[in-house]
């Protein structure tokens, strides 16, 4: 499929895009004046310092400085964004929700629940995944995460994002990421939107080595897209909300701040569509590590430990010979949150509905419950097409801790899942 003609392709790629026929310098960063008396201004999303591999910063020539603005104040709407999680001891307990019910006449902002987090954002580790339900656009105000980047993966309706760099419109199926530091409006073309909200605090998401696999598989970067300049010129009222070091703040300006003509760089959003997806799996026998289904990660200061895995489960092939195919029981250092986006999960039959989210902490023993050991135990072992389903897991080295709400709002009976297992009979 050819590339939307408002999108560049590829993945970390150095873009020099213009909304306006000759906005955009030529030959340096900073000219003297720029062209139509614009702005220049560097977002750098890496220290200057950053090794040229991993430097990530473009330049945006804006209608008026983002350095012209009032004084914030703390936001007191959005009380279920960002209230911190729970201090007193956490225990190793498995968890898991139904969907979150959302408020009526709420924006992206006011309808974020916030369900789990890990380190503090000032620490730059960790990461933190909300789940949002709205039914009205951001009118006349914009939201900027200075905490971390923020991967949006839709579950139910379209987003439209209108960023400082560029428009992304997804659906679900489809994710988006806004660099930390872009300021963003959301714009709802159905009406309403659920989905999850996946905030990174530490190095930026990347694409994972590919070692043994080779040159080519899993996400191509071919098919991630970069949107092209856009911008709005509106002298109107604009409120700001600003997350910063865990907290909600506001400004207000007298002007959209949407308001950047031209930029070049390798900062910047991008949408990628998961069915391009290349799954790799078993040609022979066993089930393979979910690392195999890895589409971003975010690496920590230990080698082969990440900050964060985006990890996805599409419709695949099953064929593995004299195999348990669904996941396997494990308990792992990593921990594991997971969200459902349509169909089923192959390791739980009942109970994780689209929209909803399980928690599995470090070392949680964990697998397939009851009707899916024994469906998969006595399956006949022809291949088989597991198909309608995109479940995806935030995997962090980090262990989670939920917010009082999401504690409040876990199934009572999640457990039960795992009750009822036959003991094994020894000759």
């Amino acid at each position: 499929m050819p590339t939307d003609s408002n999108y560049t392709p590829g993945f970390g790629n150095h873009v020099a895009t213009e909304a306006v026929p000759g906005a955009l310098p030529i030959g340096r960063n900073s000219p003297q004046k720029p062209p139509f008396g614009l702005y220049a201004e560097q977002l750098s999303g890496t220290a200057f310092t950053a090794p040229r591999h991993e430097n990530r910063r473009s330049w945006l020539y804006r209608l008026r400085p983002s350095a012209e603005h009032p004084p914030f104040t703390r936001y007191e709407g959005a009380a279920r964004f960002a209230p911190g999680t729970v201090k007193e001891p956490l225990a190793p307990n498995r968890l898991r929700w139904d969907p979150v019910a959302g408020d009526s006449g709420v924006d992206l902002v006011d309808g974020m629940t916030t369900m789990l987090a890990n380190r503090d954002p000032a620490d730059l580790e960790g990461v933190a995944l909300h789940v949002y339900a709205a039914d009205r656009d951001m009118e006349n105000r914009v939201f900027v995460d200075a905490d971390g980047e923020l991967l949006f993966v839709p579950q139910e309706g379209r987003l439209a994002l209108l960023t400082e760099l560029g428009r992304i419109d997804i659906a679900p199926g489809q994710v988006a990421l806004v660099p930390r530091g872009v300021r963003f409006r959301a714009v709802l073309p159905d009406g309403s939107a659920r989905g999850y909200a996946l905030e990174n605090h530490g190095a930026m998401f990347r694409l994972p080595d590919l070692g043994p696999i080779g040159a080519n598989g899993l996400a191509n970067p071919r098919d991630f897209e970069t949107p092209n300049a856009w911008f709005e010129d509106r002298d109107e009222r604009c409120e700001v909300i600003q997350k910063y070091l865990g907290s909600l703040w506001r400004t207000e300006l007298h002007h959209s701040p949407l308001d950047v003509a031209a930029w070049h760089g390798n900062l910047a959003p991008w949408r990628y569509d998961l069915t391009h997806f290349n799954t790799i799996n078993t040609v022979s026998f066993d089930h393979p590590d979910p690392s195999i289904f890895t589409v971003l990660t975010s690496p920590s200061d230990v080698p082969g430990r990440a900050n964060a895995d985006f990890v996805i489960f599409p419709p695949r092939w099953m064929v593995a010979e004299d195999t348990f195919r669904p996941p396997w029981f494990h308990r792992n250092i990593m921990s594991e949150a997971m969200g459902l986006i349509t169909g089923a999960y192959d390791a739980k039959a009942e109970g994780f509905r689209p929209g909803g989210l399980s928690l599995h902490n470090l070392l949680s023993g964990h697998g397939p419950d009851k009707a899916t050991w024994d469906a998969a135990s006595n399956a006949n072992l022809k291949p088989h097409k597991i198909g309608g389903t995109m479940a995806f897991m935030l995997e962090s080295c980090w262990p989670y801790r939920p917010t009082s709400f999401a504690l409040e709002h876990a199934q009572p009976d999640y457990d039960a899942c795992w009750a009822d297992f036959p003991k094994a009979t020894l000759p």
